[in-house]
């Protein structure tokens, strides 16, 4: 254990630490059992006490997961999707992928989607204020948990006012090739003309912990935070035409973005 005479963590803080050293630089590697409660204190000439608090705090981290009668391994990180402007390329979606699908492709995953919700639905506050509509207006709601290599990495819901998409796919649980964004745009051009497009995207993203049931229902492991995701979609003439509530799993989002600086 390191040490030394001005060292003033607790005792189980040190010993996480080192623990926490050894995992980051690969002695400990994903999947591998870590050494026993007994074998820790020993080692660390600790109480059992000691050695089970550091244990804790290193779960409560997202680092280690006990399986019940097995023991305590490292804990297996998921493969990262990035998000960055590009993933939302009109070349991507207009060639008929819908955008999840094609990015994950670009980074060699798999992705896929369950359909949770699909329907009329008072529009909450957060919804009203960007669509600039009262709240508890009637809107459209698709809800959805979407998957990255067959782990459900988030809860996506989308929001449509009525108008935007009665007579359109996007009420179906498939929307077809290049999913809701093309089915935005197509009716788009129907109902102004072949100028119309899709044609700025404002996201807002805050960290916080997961709720019992986001961590119940995104399969996360204790100390795993989520991120809010708020996602508006503007057409051509400046409309909100969706927006997008959506909690993602913490352990599977990397975001690299990469654009002019303003002037």
């Amino acid at each position: 254990m390191s040490t030394g005479p001005t060292d003033a963590r607790p005792l189980q803080v040190r010993v996480a630490d080192d623990l926490r050293m050894e995992i980051e630089t690969g002695r400990y590697a994903p999947g591998q059992k870590l050494p026993t409660l007994d074998e820790l204190a020993e080692v660390n000439l600790c109480s059992l006490a000691v050695a089970r608090k550091a244990m804790d705090l290193l779960r409560q981290q997202g680092l280690v997961v006990t399986q019940q009668g097995k023991g305590t391994f490292v804990r297996e990180r998921p493969s990262a999707r990035r998000h960055g402007i590009d993933r939302y390329s009109k070349s991507r979606w207009r060639s008929g992928k819908p955008i999840l699908t094609a990015e994950a492709e670009a980074q060699g995953h798999t992705a896929g989607q369950m359909m949770r919700e699909l329907g009329v639905t008072p529009a909450p506050e957060k919804v009203a204020e960007r669509f600039d509509i009262p709240v508890g207006t009637p809107v459209w709601v698709r809800r959805r948990t979407t998957l990255v290599d067959d782990r459900p990495n988030q809860l996506a819901d989308s929001y449509y006012e009525l108008d935007v998409v009665d007579g359109t796919l996007i009420k179906e649980e498939q929307t077809g090739p290049g999913g809701g964004f093309a089915r935005l745009e197509d009716v788009g051009k129907t109902r102004h003309g072949d100028d119309y497009e899709l044609d700025e995207i404002c996201e807002e993203w805050s960290v916080r912990m997961p709720t019992g049931p986001e961590g119940v229902a995104l399969r996360l492991p204790a100390g795993t935070p989520v991120i809010d995701l708020i996602r508006t979609t503007y057409d051509s003439m400046g409309r909100a035409v969706e927006i997008m509530l959506a909690v993602m799993a913490g352990d599977m989002v990397k975001m690299a973005y990469k654009f002019k600086i303003p002037d």
